[in-house]
């Protein structure tokens, strides 16, 4: 008589949790933030010797200010660039979040922002010259602006989207395509117009500066893009599309749905929004053009939408948190370089921050089991 064989238990198996309290959500993000900071502590000192306390004071002076080193005109504009760098995130954030909720992994919002900034300032440079003789020719070349923004994003978001909807191609790397062509595109139009230069100076079609400060323009955009958002994908029509077909094509299919036009017409929505940031930039904070315009914000936006589980007003948060790090790791090499601290430092504590609240997300979604070994004889 043959044996019958042992089938060997995992060790251990994971399963889906049922929704958590809030709370507990609260305390398991709260309790990745405290073991990010403590290993980013032991690591300082093994690296620099130096009292973790003044490494991450050195982050918070770099992004608000110091008022022991600064005077107030400074930490005051310290603190206008910190909001200034946070509205362009979160706009762009924004942008893309339709998108990704509808499970269409746009990689392409750096692409939508520079080809909406390269629209935007080919109308400011052939046409502001003669537009802007008087206020209402002024007015006309600026909405110009914004409309050839817009017009450039959703271009260069709906051509992905397109054939996504008609032969189901894989739009992360489409997406993720389109932005080297407009870098590329960049590229060409600068050796034109400016052959010696590394950017494309705009020097038509600036946007009035709002109480006295370019900033607020930007600022305003993203608190009311922020508003409208929270109720096209809250309390929307499209956004009740959007999110039945994140959840299931099938489904979206059988309710009558057609998945092919809510595809084209939410990468238009998302692309134009890029574009009109690409505007913004060109025509309110930087006056030029360049193939770092959107300072890496493109990428940067899919971590902002993603930690917020596509929440508008929670991207509010995360849009703060993650500028704060940027800009407070861009200090540390200032204050420690002479203790081997480079820029790199500082992304390696924000990698190990961000890294924690991430996988914490695992333990909120999913629990291990483990398996208990039975004994012998049993």
């Amino acid at each position: 008589m043959v044996e019958a064989k042992k089938i060997k238990e995992p060790l251990f198996h994971i399963t889906k949790r049922a929704p958590m309290p809030i709370w507990k959500t609260i305390l398991i993000r709260a309790s990745a933030v405290l073991i990010a900071i403590l290993l980013s502590s032991v690591i300082i000192i093994l690296i620099t010797g130096q009292n973790p306390f003044s490494i991450f004071a050195s982050m918070f002076h770099g992004a608000f200010g110091d008022a022991a080193t600064q005077n107030k005109a400074g930490v005051a504009d310290t603190r206008r660039r910190l909001l200034q760098e946070m509205a362009i995130l979160l706009s762009i954030a924004l942008a893309v979040t339709p998108a990704f909720k509808m499970k269409f992994w746009n990689i392409g919002a750096q692409g939508q922002v520079l080809m909406g900034a390269l629209l935007s300032a080919i109308v400011a440079r052939d046409l502001g010259v003669s537009l802007e003789t008087t206020d209402l020719g002024s007015a006309v070349n600026l909405i110009l602006m914004l409309l050839a923004g817009a017009f450039g994003g959703a271009l260069w978001a709906v051509i992905p989207a397109i054939f996504k909807a008609k032969w189901n191609t894989n739009e992360t790397l489409f997406t993720l395509m389109m932005n080297y062509i407009v870098i590329c595109l960049i590229g060409v139009v600068r050796k034109i117009w400016e052959p010696n230069n590394d950017s494309i100076i705009i020097a038509n079609g600036h946007f009035p500066d709002l109480f006295g400060q370019k900033y607020v323009g930007i600022l305003l955009f993203a608190i009311a893009l922020t508003a409208f958002m929270f109720f096209y994908l809250k309390k929307s029509k499209h956004g009740y599309e959007i999110s039945l077909v994140g959840e299931s094509v099938n489904s979206a299919k059988y309710a009558g749905i057609s998945v092919a036009k809510i595809t084209i017409r939410t990468l238009i929505f998302s692309g134009a929004i890029c574009g009109i940031v690409g505007a913004m930039l060109v025509g309110s904070i930087d006056h030029n053009i360049s193939t770092t315009l959107d300072r890496g914000y493109g990428f940067t936006a899919i971590l902002v939408s993603w930690l917020a589980k596509f929440n508008p007003l929670f991207m509010i948060l995360t849009s703060f948190l993650v500028v704060f790090f940027l800009k407070g790791g861009a200090q540390l090499a200032d204050d420690f370089g002479k203790y081997g601290v480079t820029n790199s430092f500082g992304d390696i504590i924000i990698g190990i921050i961000f890294f924690f609240i991430i996988g914490c997300e695992f333990f909120i979604a999913y629990s291990i089991k483990f398996h208990k070994k039975k004994k012998a004889g049993n």
